[in-house]
């Protein structure tokens, strides 16, 4: 049968006999320092088989020594007396006179245990070891350690107990360079920071941003200008984002308001997705936005019919796009597997009854009437590979945007592109609304009318740039996957007896 362990003597303090606590440097009842003096030794006399105490062996040396005895059955010898308790004789055989005992020595102040010394180095100078583990330096007293219990803050230019005089002055050779580095840094942040009017580090709030767009105080990475843009143009607005999983926006957009030379006014929105498989990307759509945007603005004006003006603004942003692609010979040998910058385009012009609208590529426009009763309409069509299965009746349209091939665009702007074919369109709706101009990142999470039109806050009309904002968070919100960029364009109520085109 199995048996429980025996349990251990517990040891106990040497000055008042309280029990000890394994690892115990101090007695918790007395504060007697155990490391000072060591324990009391735990002797007990060997028993025989049979249980008796075997007899003490002759003495060696002839001297009957007083023997050892057991005064309260622990198993543990009496004190054995001092020599002075003892009756002794001198040389000559008189008895001795007794003497006074000496009066106790007070115990010693407590002290911390030995703190423990580092090993120099093997070839430092002037060191020696003459105990293993004990450096001794004939240049250096060691000073007696400090009690932990004691110890205070050290103070500049005083020793610290347990150190030596070269510590202690490496010491205040170290808090002066830490106050010289303090004195640096300082003088570093003054210098860094921003003169007035120029752009302030987005983490510190205090550093200077420089032209490779790091702050030189703290060296964060300052947010890309593209990755989100808001633009506000007279009653048009667009918000463009980076998104959730893109590295950077290769979207981009610009708005804008004229007058044509009636003195109607007019209002453009043109938005672009640059293509990611191809080279520059964001590039692309950054041209071709603004070559379209300028084209309009500036053909308006002088009296172009805004449908021809479309047309025309497209031509001019693939002309963009292609100079883009007149690279070097050494850059195209580094990389020729890739393709020209590429990018889709989609845009809308506004005038008094009259919505036109031009594309390239995926894009698209919705039109969403300030009266919801009334049902809203998709204005363009796509230039991919679902479209193309829809509009041959191989595919229902569920089927093919549910393909993985769904967004292969079949058109696009670009000097690798088969053919540029500008689609234009011109409407003259009968009631108020707002024309929506976006990329697919956007339409990827209301790709119907109707959907688009539920999540269109329905003061779209009077307050356009909140709009498109709640549009963009709506995307970010299913997952933003893509770029999302969208330019909303408010429809004013046409003139009385006006009707579609």
């Amino acid at each position: 049968m199995s048996q429980m362990p025996q349990q251990a003597a517990v040891p106990k303090c040497p000055s008042c006999e309280e029990p000890l606590e394994p690892g115990d440097r101090f007695c918790g009842a007395c504060g007697y320092d155990l490391s000072a003096v060591p324990a009391r030794p735990e002797d007990s006399p060997t028993i025989a088989v049979n249980g008796s105490v075997p007899a003490p062996a002759p003495p060696p040396d002839g001297v009957d020594w007083p023997v050892a005895r057991d005064s309260d059955g622990s198993g543990r010898p009496a004190p054995v007396h001092a020599a002075a308790e003892l009756p002794g004789t001198d040389s000559g055989g008189s008895p001795l006179q007794p003497t006074e005992p000496a009066p106790p020595a007070p115990p010693p102040p407590p002290a911390a245990p030995p703190m423990p010394v580092a090993p120099p180095e093997p070839d430092a100078p002037g060191v020696r070891l003459d105990r293993p583990g004990r450096p001794q330096d004939a240049d250096e007293y060691p000073l007696q350690a400090p009690d932990p219990r004691l110890a205070a803050e050290p103070v500049p230019g005083v020793p610290v107990p347990g150190a030596t005089v070269r510590d202690a002055t490496a010491r205040d050779a170290t808090a002066r360079d830490a106050t010289a580095r303090d004195a640096t840094a300082r003088d570093a942040t003054v210098a860094s920071a921003p003169a007035a009017g120029a752009k302030v580090c987005v983490a510190c709030r205090a550093g200077r941003v420089d032209d490779d767009g790091y702050c030189e105080n703290c060296g964060h990475a300052q947010p890309r200008e593209r990755d989100h843009m808001e633009q506000e143009s007279g009653p048009v607005a667009a918000v463009s984002d980076r998104g959730l999983r893109h590295h950077r926006n290769e979207d981009a957009f610009s708005v804008g308001c004229t007058a044509l030379p009636d003195g109607t006014p007019a209002s453009v929105a043109i938005v672009c997705d640059g293509v990611s498989s191809a080279t520059r990307p964001d590039d692309a759509s950054l041209a071709a936005s603004r070559a379209a945007g300028e084209s309009l603005l500036g053909a308006l004006p002088r009296g172009t019919h805004p449908q021809q003006a479309m047309h025309d603004a497209i031509v001019a942003a693939s002309h963009a796009v292609n100079a883009l692609a007149d690279e070097p010979a050494t850059a195209r040998e580094q990389a020729p597997h890739q393709n020209a910058p590429a990018c889709t385009l989609v845009g809308a012009v506004v005038t008094a009854g009259l919505l036109v609208v031009g594309w390239v590529g995926d894009s698209r426009v919705y039109w969403v009437p300030v009266d919801r009763s009334t049902p809203p309409a998709r204005l363009t069509e796509d230039d991919s590979w679902a479209a193309q299965m829809v509009a041959a009746n191989l595919m229902s349209e569920a089927e093919a945007y549910a393909d993985e091939r769904a967004h292969a665009i079949t058109g696009w702007l670009g000097a690798d592109a088969y053919e540029l074919e500008p689609h234009t369109a011109s409407f003259k709706p009968d009631r108020a609304g707002v024309v929506v101009v976006c990329s697919d990142g956007l339409w990827n999470y209301a790709e119907s009318a109707e959907e688009m039109a539920e999540v269109m806050p329905l003061d779209a009309a009077s307050r356009p740039l909140h709009s498109a904002r709640v549009l963009v968070g709506h995307a970010l919100d299913g997952g933003g996957h893509d770029n999302v960029t969208v330019a909303l364009v408010p429809f004013p109520a046409p003139p009385q007896g006006a009707g579609s085109a």
